[in-house]
């Protein structure tokens, strides 16, 4: 059961970050530079529409599955070691900033895009990249915390 546990937990985290990853350093570069305010924000509130049911699909596969070791495995929180403690901590961080992104900016775009309205659109958008980029670099960090936490916390 442990194995599956980790398995799906390692397969969400890779959906999620992975994800965010593409989209900031791939898709956003091309995008910004090759079109114009009305298909670049048109095509991310597409992107964003089928992006994120993936995320929270991965949140809530990370929450029952991260919890589901902290209990089952460590027996509890004050037996788990420090990395879990560290994963955890900035998975919540991540799960914040994403809701923030969900029912704040990306709200905004959305309403600017059917509205035709590309600066408030392309405001909405410059945060959703600042926020996007900050929860990648907070996913990478979690995700060395992961792999070798345990090597380097007693």
């Amino acid at each position: 059961m442990m194995a599956s546990a980790v398995l799906l937990h390692v397969i969400a985290v890779v959906i999620w970050v992975g994800g965010m990853f593409f989209a900031y350093m791939a898709l956003r570069p091309v995008a910004a530079t090759q079109l114009e305010p009305p298909a670049r924000l048109t095509l991310w509130v597409g992107v964003f529409g089928r992006f994120f049911p993936w995320v929270w699909a991965a949140i809530a596969v990370v929450l029952a599955s991260g919890f589901w070791m902290i209990f089952a495995w460590y027996k509890g929180m004050a037996t788990t070691p420090l990395f879990v403690h560290a994963m955890l901590g900035l998975g919540i961080l991540m799960m914040l900033i994403f809701f923030h992104v969900f029912f704040a900016p990306y709200g905004r775009l959305k309403r600017a895009v059917a509205a035709q309205d590309w600066p408030v659109g392309g405001k909405a958008l410059g945060q959703i990249r600042m926020l996007v980029g900050i929860n990648t670099l907070i996913g990478m960090l979690t995700i060395a915390i992961g792999a070798g936490g345990r090597y380097l916390v007693p």
